[in-house]
């Protein structure tokens, strides 16, 4: 068995819960809003539980006083646009070319910059691939010594033993034309 019943409630849009004490002391005569809580056989009440309400409490201060810091700096930033505008237009004639200027100088920064940057990667990337490249060489090396020692070793023997038996016979390589 459920009970629901009415509570009449003001009608709050979550746009000015921040404001939500400037909201109730302007529009104290809202149009009251019917809210449904439903209670359950025991008795208690559905709805927003207690650690939600104590954050809106809690926070609407701080949403209310950001509010009125927000509109104070803007109000300060129309007023010094608009002591400022007659400025720039009197020394507009320095001004835009001094800006001109300046926005070369910065585009001229940033884009050695970036080139620089380029230049570093491209420079890293490089002495990455050398690094792969020639962490392979020592093994290569030492192959091609042990293979260079290997026929070295094997043409020694071949002179020994065309040593031995005399020049009567040709050699393999002679007889290859080498």
């Amino acid at each position: 068995m459920q009970i629901t019943c009415h509570l009449p409630r003001q009608h709050l849009s979550p746009l000015f819960l921040s404001a939500f004490p400037l909201y109730l002391a302007h529009h104290s005569t809202a149009v009251p809003h019917k809210t449904h809580f439903t209670m359950d056989e025991q008795g208690e009440q559905k709805g927003p539980s207690v650690s939600k309400i104590l954050a809106v409490v809690a926070f609407l201060p701080v949403g209310g006083t950001l509010l009125l810091l927000s509109g104070l700096t803007f109000v300060g930033s129309l007023i010094g646009l608009a002591v400022a505008t007659p400025l720039f237009i009197i020394f507009s004639p320095v001004l835009v070319p001094a800006a001109i200027g300046i926005g070369l100088a910065v585009t001229g920064i940033l884009s050695s910059g970036a080139f620089g940057m380029t230049a570093l990667s491209s420079l890293s990337w490089f002495l990455n691939y050398i690094r792969q490249v020639t962490a392979g060489l020592p093994e290569y090396l030492q192959n091609l010594s042990d293979k260079l020692g290997h026929k070295t070793k094997e043409m020694g023997h071949e002179m020994q033993s065309q040593a031995h038996e005399g020049w009567a016979k040709p050699s393999k390589r002679a007889l290859a034309g080498l």
